[in-house]
C-alpha cells in the first residue's frame, strides 16, 4: 500500500513516473496534488534535463522545483538488467505508469504494455508522445514549440499581417500533461467498474489541436482560412489591450452599445462617442484600427488598475494585464489559496502554484517541494521492495542505484 500520510481523492493510488522535462512530470504533479503517491524514477547518469536548467546544482534548478512538488524520487540505472528488474518490481506494486520518453524506448527495455500486463494485469499505462505511439510519424519526438506549430495553434497567434509569434510558454507540455492526467482518471474509473487496466496512447500534437477550436473547420464553413488576428473579436469592438503609461496594459471589451457609451463616458470622451466612424457596432468593426488608435491615446495617461476598476464600476468589462510579479502579489490569489507554501530542503518554505480546484471534504495535500535526487531510495527499496541495507549498499556500489 502507498504511504498512509497521503490525503485527497486519489489516496491509495501509486504512480510510477518514467518522465522527463515537462509534459510527463506535469501529469504526475496533478495526480500527486490529488493525493496519489507518485514515484519518479531517475538516475545520476541519465538526469531529467529540468534538473540542469537555470540552477546551481541538480537539486536546486528552478524549473525542476516548479513542477515536481509532492513527488518521490528513487534512483535506478535503467541501462542495467538489474535496474530494469527493480523498475518492474516497483510497477508490480503500482496502479499507473506514465512515460514520455523517446518512442520505442519502453519496448526496447521490456516495459511495453503487453510485457507489463504480465506482471500487473490491471495496470494503467499512459504513454505521452508527440504523434502518439503508432502511425507513420510515431517514431518522431519533439518539444512544446513543435507541438504548438504542428497542431495549427502557432499560426493563429500574433497580430494581423505579421509573422505568427506563437507563445513562449509551455502550452504544449502542460496541455498534454493535463489531458494525460484526465485520461488516467478515466482509466481508474474504468478499472473500478470492470477490473481491467488500459493502455493510454496520448498524442501531444492532437492535444494541442483540440485547443484550436472553431478555427479548425472554419474554412470549410466560411471559405476563409483563419489567420493570426491579434485580439480581434468578430462581434465586438473595441476588444483588445490598451496602454496605460508605464503601468502596463488594460484589457477592454465592449459587447453592446451600453458598454460602448459607458466606456466613452468613463474616459471623458464625448467626441469619441459622437464620431461617425464609431457610431454603430458595424462602424466600429469596419474602423477597428482607427478606433484602437483613438482609445490608446485616451488610456495612456491612466493607471492600469485604477482605469480597469473605474470601467468595471461603469459596467465595462476591463482588467489589468497581470505580469508575473503582479500575480505573486495578488491578494485575491493568496486569499483563494492559489499559492501553497511547500518545504524545500535548502531554502526552507517557499510558495508554489497550487491546484486550481477546491475539493471537499478532503482537498489536495500540497506541502512538500520537489525531491532531492534519490531522496526516497530508502522508502522504495527498503519498505516497498523489502531489500536489506546490505543489498542496497551492494546495488549502490555497482551503480545499479545510480
Amino acid at each position: 500500500m502507498p504511504r498512509p500520510d497521503r490525503k485527497g481523492p486519489l489516496a491509495g493510488i501509486r504512480v510510477i513516473e518514467l518522465t522527463k522535462v515537462w509534459a510527463g512530470p506535469y501529469a504526475g504533479k496533478l495526480l500527486a496534488h490529488l493525493g496519489a503517491e507518485v514515484i519518479k524514477i531517475e538516475s545520476r547518469s541519465n538526469l531529467d534535463e529540468m534538473r540542469a536548467y537555470g540552477g546551481v546544482d541538480i537539486d536546486a534548478a528552478p524549473y525542476f522545483l516548479s513542477i515536481n512538488q509532492e513527488i518521490l524520487s528513487v534512483q535506478v540505472n535503467m541501462k542495467t538488467a538489474e535496474g530494469l528488474d527493480l523498475v518492474k518490481r516497483m510497477i508490480a506494486q503500482s496502479d499507473i505508469v506514465i512515460d514520455n520518453i523517446r518512442p520505442g524506448a519502453m519496448a526496447r527495455s521490456g516495459l511495453d504494455y503487453e510485457s507489463l500486463r504480465a506482471i500487473k494485469p490491471d495496470l494503467i499505462q499512459c504513454a505521452i508522445k508527440m504523434w502518439g505511439t503508432d502511425g507513420p510519424l510515431g517514431y518522431q519526438t519533439g518539444y512544446a514549440p513543435c507541438f504548438a506549430a504542428l497542431s495549427g495553434l502557432t499560426a493563429l497567434v500574433g497580430h494581423e499581417g505579421e509573422t505568427p509569434r506563437g507563445m513562449n510558454i509551455r502550452y504544449g507540455d502542460s496541455t498534454a500533461g493535463a489531458l494525460a492526467a484526465l485520461a488516467c482518471l478515466a482509466a481508474l474509473h474504468h478499472r473500478e467498474s470492470t477490473g481491467e487496466g488500459q493502455f493510454i496512447d496520448l498524442s501531444a500534437v492532437e492535444a494541442m489541436t483540440s485547443l484550436v477550436g472553431d478555427s479548425l473547420f472554419a474554412a470549410s464553413v466560411t471559405g476563409d482560412v483563419p489567420r493570426a488576428d491579434g485580439n480581434v473579436h468578430p462581434e465586438m469592438a473595441p476588444h483588445g489591450f490598451y496602454p496605460c503609461g508605464e503601468s502596463g496594459w488594460t484589457s477592454i471589451a465592449a459587447a453592446n452599445e451600453a458598454e460602448w457609451q459607458a466606456l466613452c463616458g468613463t474616459l471623458g470622451a464625448p467626441a469619441l462617442a459622437a464620431d461617425p466612424r464609431f457610431e454603430t457596432l458595424a462602424d466600429r468593426l469596419s474602423n477597428r484600427a482607427e478606433l484602437d488608435a483613438e482609445l490608446s491615446a485616451l488610456t495612456r495617461p491612466h493607471d492600469t488598475a485604477d482605469l480597469a476598476e473605474r470601467l468595471r464600476n461603469a459596467g465595462v468589462p476591463a482588467f489589468k494585464a497581470m505580469s508575473s510579479m503582479d500575480l505573486c502579489a495578488d491578494a485575491f490569489l493568496w486569499g483563494r489559496d492559489a499559492f501553497r507554501m511547500v518545504s524545500d530542503h535548502r531554502n526552507g518554505s517557499r510558495p508554489i502554484i497550487g491546484p486550481s480546484w477546491r475539493i471537499s471534504p478532503e482537498g489536495p495535500q500540497v506541502e512538500r517541494g520537489a525531491p532531492l535526487l534519490g531522496e526516497h531510495n530508502g522508502y522504495v527499496y527498503r519498505e516497498l521492495l523489502g531489500l536489506s541495507e546490505g543489498e542496497m549498499d551492494d546495488l549502490i556500489a555497482r551503480k545499479v542505484i545510480d
